[in-house]
């Protein structure tokens, strides 16, 4: 005897009750794998599997904290056979060599993090605290921190620290006892104080000073002015581009690399101010050997009430699209 195929009163009820959960589930697979595409896949994973258990849910828990249990899950599965994503100051330190341009590391010899579009976890404008939270939570500071720890001290930490889990409900999630998960809470605490003992305080991209700095990084490129340049970054600030091994720290050292090996000439730039990880950002077009505008990647800036302290640099074309912008500009 074959089962009843299940109602299209199930599914709307499914729907009507998941739905709403889908972008912060979506931000939560982000912050546990580092990959805006991957977690797209690990969240349409994960209500396959809550669609497929729905019938059998209960309603011992909350359907939020069932469905997190399910994604979490989910994200540690597929984490296992991957490696860790990372920027470039996650492999070395800072370059200090001869002077050269940046040379890429061969395809496929890294697995690079990837940046977030805010557009695609916006909580609700109407909670303007919620927004702060969403930012905070996924600067890339932290985001590349967090892809240094255990694929399970990941989730505990996210879970506890941006989510609010209670040490027991973690255990219910991760299959095992809230002493552990105290346990592994600490560890986490204590390797990400190492990789970022003071966090620096940034500017919500909303704030004016905040979208000055971006204005004035986005002219500094299409006017090729390394003196503009000078006026936007910290003396301290720090320079890195995925798929570079090599980057830069010290404005000095920034400031030359780009002009020497980047900025070019006049026109060969164009940037369109958008906003990823919680802050301001910009999708990055540059004029081919026709004058053709196309698509080469994304810059997300870190803005301080001093100016820019960190700039890096994603070289991938498709994160035009992404961002929800075409791969070739009109002159």
């Amino acid at each position: 005897m074959t089962s009843r195929p299940r109602a299209a009163s199930d599914q709307d009820r499914f729907t009507a009750e998941t739905e709403r959960f889908r972008r912060e589930l979506l931000a939560h697979c982000y912050r546990m794998v580092g990959s805006a595409h991957d977690a797209e896949d690990l969240v349409q994973e994960t209500y396959l599997r809550a669609w497929r258990s729905y019938s059998g849910f209960e309603g011992r828990a909350s359907l939020r904290s069932w469905l997190y249990k399910i994604a979490t899950n989910v994200c540690l599965t597929a984490l296992k056979p991957r490696p860790i994503r990372v920027l470039p100051s996650g492999l070395t330190g800072p370059y200090d060599g001869p002077d050269r341009p940046p040379s890429p590391v061969a395809a496929g010899e890294v697995s690079w993090l990837e940046p977030l579009p805010d557009a695609w976890i916006a909580p609700p404008a109407d909670d303007p605290a919620a927004v702060v939270v969403e930012r905070e939570s996924l600067r890339l500071a932290l985001i590349a921190g967090l892809q240094h720890l255990p694929s399970r001290q990941r989730a505990i930490l996210i879970l506890r620290e941006v989510l609010a889990f209670s040490a027991a409900e973690i255990a219910e999630v991760l299959g095992t006892t809230p002493a552990a998960v105290k346990s592994g809470l600490q560890r986490a605490r204590a390797r990400l104080d190492e990789l970022e003992p003071e966090p620096a305080e940034l500017l919500e991209p909303t704030d004016r000073r905040a979208r000055a700095l971006l204005d004035g990084y986005i002219a500094a490129f299409e006017r090729s002015d390394a003196g503009l340049l000078e006026q936007v970054l910290r003396t301290d600030a720090t320079l890195e581009a995925t798929p570079f091994r090599d980057w830069q720290a010290g404005r000095a050292m920034c400031v030359h690399i780009l002009d020497a090996y980047v900025l070019g000439t006049p026109g060969d730039w164009r940037m369109i101010a958008t906003a990823a990880n919680g802050q301001p950002a910009a999708v990055v077009y540059h004029r081919d050997a026709d004058g053709v505008l196309r698509a080469d990647g994304a810059v997300v800036l870190a803005p301080t009430a001093t100016g820019v302290s960190r700039v890096v640099k994603f070289h991938d074309p498709a994160l035009a699209a992404t961002f929800g912008f075409p791969d070739v500009l009109a002159h």
